[in-house]
C-alpha cells in the first residue's frame, strides 16, 4: 500500500521517481470503491482526476479528498443534501483554487451531515458513513467521509470543515488528526455557509505535521472573504521542532473529574483513566500541566450556546436554498408553493428542526431572551479561555465520553451529547481558536483522543505541542483494521 505513508514520504518517493502520480491515485480510487462498499464514505468519486504532475511542493501528485460542501468547478458539489443533489459549480472555493496551484489532486468527494449540521454522519444524503474500525459505530460528524477515509489509507489528507467539533470528534472516533486553525486562517469562500461566525476550514490527516503542511498550502489572506487575516509570517511546518522547554498546559477539573458524572459507563470511566496516564507521560517529558476550575454552570450552558447561535445562521444562511435560483424545482401552482414543496422534500428532518429552532430565537419578541442572551453567555465563555491563555500555551482536554457511538444507540438529537464532556470543543469555535485532536489510545478495540486548544493566531505553538505529545505515543499514522 502506497497512500498510508506520509506526505513527506510520499513526496520523497515521487522525487526519486520510485512510484508515480497514475499508481497513488489509481490507489486512491481502488481504496475509495472498496470502502464506499463497507462505509458509505464518499458523495462522489471521480473516475479520471485531473493530474497536474509532480513539482517541489510537498502536496504535488498526491491524491486527497474533499468534503462536499467545498465548491469544485465542474465536480458535484451537494453538500450531501437533496436540495443540491445536481449542483455543480462554475468555480472552485480559494481552499481549492490554492491546493491546486499546490498540483495535489482531487479524488473523490467525501459525505458528511447534511450541510455540516450534524455530528454523527447518519444524515447524509447517500446514507450513514460508518466506522472503519468497527462498522457498527459511527464516526461522528460533520466531516464523517473525510475521517472515514484518511483513517482507512484512502489518501493522506483530506478536507473538512468544523461548526462546533466537525473536524475534531470524526477524528478522534476514526484514530487520526483533526486539525482547525484559527478562525480566518483559511478562507471560507466558495464553502457552504452554516453557521458564519463559527464555521472553520480545515484538515484530517494521519500525523500532526502533514496537517501543517497541508494548511500551510491552504491559508491565506483572500479578498473574497473579509474574514481572513494575513498569515504570510506564520511557517507551521518549518515550526514543527518538538523543542516544548516551559510550555505550560491545564486541563479543567469540571470537565475531567469522574465524580461529575452520574453512573459513569466502563468506557467513560477508562476514557478518563487513559487521559490522566497521559498527562502524567506529558509532565515526564517536560511540559508543566495543571489543573485548573472554570465554573460548572458556565460550563453547562455551552451546548444550549451552541444550538441557538448555529440555528440562527444557519436559518438565515440557508434561505437561498429555494429551488428557484438553483437544485431541483418544487411542484405547485405558485412560487410560495414550490419553495415549500422543494424545501420539504429536499431537507431531512434533522435540518428542518434546526430551520425551526433558528427562525423562532429570531422572531423579534424571542431575540433577546435567547439569540442575544446567547450571545452573551458566549462572550462570557470566550473570556474565561482567554484568561487561562494569559498563563497557559493550551487547554488540553479528552475528546468526547470514550470511543465512537454504537449507531443503534443514537438517536440523532441536536445536542449529541449531554455533557460538557461531549460538547467543549464547540469552545474553540465560540473564540475562533486554532484546536487539534491527535489520537491517544484505544478503548475496546477502538480508537479515543485528546484535543489541544490555544490562543487565537498561536497555531504554530499549539501544533509543535501536539507534534511532541504525538510523539510521546504510539499512534501516529495508523490505518485502520480492513474489515
Amino acid at each position: 500500500m502506497l497512500n498510508h505513508l506520509s506526505i513527506e514520504e510520499l513526496h520523497q518517493k515521487l522525487i526519486k521517481k520510485e512510484i508515480t502520480v497514475e499508481d497513488l491515485v489509481n490507489e486512491s480510487i481502488k481504496l475509495s470503491k472498496e470502502l464506499q462498499d463497507s462505509c458509505n464514505a464518499f458523495d462522489f468519486i471521480i473516475e479520471n482526476p485531473k493530474n497536474y504532475g509532480v513539482t517541489d511542493n510537498l502536496l504535488s501528485g498526491i491524491p486527497y479528498g474533499v468534503k462536499a460542501n467545498y465548491s469544485t468547478k465542474n465536480i458535484l458539489s451537494s453538500g450531501s443534501s437533496n436540495t443540491l443533489k445536481d449542483y455543480v459549480p462554475f468555480f472552485d472555493a480559494t481552499a481549492i483554487k490554492k491546493l491546486n496551484d499546490a498540483h495535489a489532486i482531487i479524488v473523490n468527494k467525501t459525505a458528511m451531515d447534511e450541510f455540516g449540521m450534524g455530528g454523527t454522519g447518519t444524515t447524509c444524503r447517500t446514507g450513514t458513513v460508518k466506522n472503519p474500525w468497527d462498522n457498527t459505530r459511527m464516526t461522528a460528524g460533520s466531516s464523517a467521509g473525510s475521517a472515514c477515509a484518511v483513517a482507512y489509507g484512502v489518501y493522506p489528507y483530506a478536507l473538512g470543515t468544523d461548526t462546533g467539533d466537525s473536524i475534531r470528534k470524526p477524528a478522534a472516533y476514526c484514530g487520526i488528526v483533526g486539525y482547525k486553525p484559527t478562525y480566518g486562517m483559511i478562507s471560507r469562500y466558495g464553502v457552504f455557509p452554516f453557521a458564519s461566525s463559527l464555521d472553520h476550514c480545515g484538515v484530517l490527516t494521519r500525523n500532526v505535521k502533514d496537517a501543517a503542511i497541508v494548511v500551510d498550502n491552504m491559508k491565506g489572506i483572500d479578498e473574497n472573504d473579509m474574514t481572513t487575516w494575513n498569515s504570510s509570517n506564520i511557517n507551521l511546518y518549518k515550526s514543527i521542532t518538538g523543542e516544548v522547554n516551559n510550555k505550560k498546559l491545564c486541563y479543567i477539573k469540571e470537565i475531567c473529574d469522574i465524580s461529575n458524572y452520574d453512573n459513569p459507563s466502563d468506557e467513560l470511566v477508562s476514557h478518563l483513566n487513559n487521559f490522566k496516564e497521559k498527562i502524567e507521560l506529558i509532565r515526564s517529558n517536560g511540559i508543566e500541566v495543571d489543573e485548573v476550575s472554570i465554573d460548572k454552570k458556565l460550563l453547562n450552558t455551552v451546548a444550549s450556546v451552541y444550538v441557538v447561535l448555529s440555528c440562527a445562521e444557519a436559518t438565515s444562511n440557508m434561505s437561498n436554498l429555494t429551488g428557484i435560483i438553483f437544485g431541483p424545482k418544487g411542484e405547485g401552482e405558485g412560487v410560495f408553493d414550490q419553495i415549500k414543496d422543494h424545501r420539504t422534500k429536499g431537507f431531512s428532518p434533522l435540518i428542518k428542526r434546526r430551520f425551526v429552532i433558528g427562525s423562532y430565537v429570531l422572531q423579534r419578541e424571542n431575540q433577546e431572551r435567547y439569540f442575544k442572551n446567547a450571545q452573551r453567555v458566549r462572550r462570557l465563555i470566550v473570556d474565561e479561555w482567554d484568561k487561562l491563555f494569559k498563563k497557559y500555551d493550551g487547554v488540553i482536554l479528552p475528546v468526547g465520553s470514550g470511543p465512537a457511538k454504537k449507531l443503534d444507540d443514537d438517536s440523532n438529537t441536536l445536542a449529541n451529547g449531554t455533557t460538557i464532556l461531549e460538547e467543549h470543543l464547540q469552545i474553540g469555535n465560540f473564540g475562533g481558536f486554532p484546536s487539534i485532536t491527535i489520537p491517544d489510545g484505544f478503548i475496546n478495540n477502538l480508537p479515543v483522543g485528546l484535543n489541544i486548544t490555544g490562543k487565537r493566531y498561536d497555531d504554530a505553538n499549539v501544533l509543535n505541542i501536539a507534534y511532541k505529545i504525538e510523539s510521546l505515543m504510539d499512534y501516529k499514522n495508523q490505518i485502520a483494521e480492513r474489515k
